[in-house]
């Protein structure tokens, strides 16, 4: 080949390259990367589908809600698909979304009025993974009081206190203990100091498990109770920590939220509840790159999969076989729904524990 003709091959490559390039962009919401919870899971999907597709992506932080219509405008101007992180996006994605009709906007926990072709958000049924801790939590409290920190009270954060309350009450009701359910809330999302002060509160009061669904707050609950297990039994390792259990019956957990977040204090943090944000973001950029993006409200729940509970790597030996079994059961009549896990405060306080035998 001549040297003019690699020229223009070269040039050529140039100018066609960026066309079949496919760019996805994440505009956090003030939690931010490493929140270890609701961006970094959106981010991991992101990243998945990035990884397998061979495409690019970045993200935006924001530090400020003000933040998120420039940030939003931004990521449109640059980028095939943009993710929009977090209820508190909700305004400026229904605001920028329309100005850029090519491309592709993702929202996580949002809700629109109307939708535009090229607008789809995933909402989660949080209440339904809530209950599976609630009723762990219920199982494992020695001291008969649990904890509930909240970051501020949006509907996703509401839903996580909804379920964890009736799966308390479901699981006292039915094995006839009395349980008594502390709460607070930091509002806001990214000062673990406070979600950590909150939980020694707690502790302080008498609860021995504290679920937290406070984003990056959560952190400091999870460090809380770290601290508080680990005075008690003398040592912070693993091994440790499970034999003091089993010895004495007492410990301190936190529950985490949104991911699994177990491995953040191993033996500590005795389980997770999981809403499948990666797997969302996943196929939001999935269903973009291949043209068979939908627009709409996408719900995910027990029974398609997008909310759970997690593993319990660490502390699944913990909880007696009877416990888990049960629980089973109950979130198999979930998914058939056959058993609703209150979703609105109202529910919440008309919610009676049905009559419920196990077959086993």
């Amino acid at each position: 080949m001549s040297m003019r003709r690699f020229l223009w091959v070269a040039v050529l490559l140039l100018l066609v390259l960026p066309v079949f390039g496919f760019k996805v962009i994440m505009v956090t919401d003030t939690g931010g990367l490493g929140d270890k919870s609701f961006n970094d899971g959106t981010w991991a999907g992101i990243q998945r589908a990035a990884e397998e597709l061979g495409i690019e992506s970045e993200f935006i932080q924001s530090y400020e809600q003000a933040d998120y219509i420039p940030n939003l405008t931004k990521a449109a101007q640059e980028a095939d698909v943009v993710f929009a992180v977090g209820f508190m996006m909700t305004d400026a994605l229904a605001k920028v979304a329309p100005q850029f009709p090519d491309t592709y906007f993702v929202g996580i926990d949002i809700v629109l009025d109307n939708y535009p072709p090229n607008v789809i958000t995933f909402v989660f049924k949080e209440q339904e993974s809530a209950f599976t801790v609630g009723y762990i939590a219920a199982a494992m409290t020695k001291t008969n009081i649990v904890g509930f920190v909240g970051g501020i009270p949006i509907p996703p954060v509401e839903r996580f206190r909804y379920g964890f309350e009736t799966g308390v009450k479901l699981y006292a009701d039915l094995h006839g203990k009395n349980i008594t359910i502390l709460r607070g809330y930091t509002n806001v999302f990214d000062d673990p100091k406070k979600g950590k002060d909150l939980a020694v509160s707690q502790f302080a009061q008498g609860a021995d498990i504290i679920f937290a669904a406070a984003g990056a707050c959560g952190n400091g609950v999870i460090e809380a109770a770290k601290e508080y297990f680990t005075s008690l039994a003398g040592t912070s390792d693993l091994a440790g920590l499970i034999d003091y259990y089993y010895k004495t019956g007492q410990a301190f957990f936190a529950i985490g939220v949104d991911v699994d977040q177990d491995y953040m204090a191993p033996g500590a943090v005795l389980c997770s509840s999981m809403k499948r944000i990666d797997n969302a973001a996943y196929y939001g950029v999935v269903w973009a790159f291949e043209g068979t993006f939908e627009s709409g409200l996408k719900v995910l729940g027990l029974k398609e999969d997008g909310v759970g509970l997690s593993p319990m790597k660490y502390t699944k030996g913990l909880v007696p076989n009877r416990v888990l079994a049960e629980l089973e059961y109950l979130s198999t009549l979930v998914k058939k729904g056959e058993l609703v896990i209150p979703d609105t405060q109202e529910a919440l306080d008309a919610f009676t524990t049905p009559p419920i035998e196990f077959p086993f």
